[in-house]
């Protein structure tokens, strides 16, 4: 009698876990200190004013404000900074 015994191992099952990328905050938004903006493989967004970039090319900000996008340089590089907010004197 003929019949199969060793069919042999699935060729799938490597999949890697997703790294959640992207834009985390959009403009106009309020942030905190320390809080993440952008996470990026590479400058796709370039850090502007108070505005820090983690060795992974994470954005943060260094300071609390108001989040602003805008087309910058004579590269016309992406970039995001943070406008603080005036405190009353």
């Amino acid at each position: 009698m003929a019949h199969k015994k060793a069919g042999g191992s699935s060729r799938n099952g490597r999949d890697s876990q997703s790294k959640r990328l992207g834009i985390k905050v959009y403009g106009g938004e309020q942030v905190n200190a320390g809080q993440i903006l952008v996470r990026q493989r590479g400058t796709v967004v370039h850090p502007g004013d108070n505005v820090g970039m983690g060795r992974d090319h994470t954005l943060y900000a260094r300071v609390a404000g108001q989040v602003q996008y805008a087309v910058r340089g004579a590269d016309s590089n992406n970039t995001v900074s943070i406008v603080q907010e005036n405190s009353p004197a």
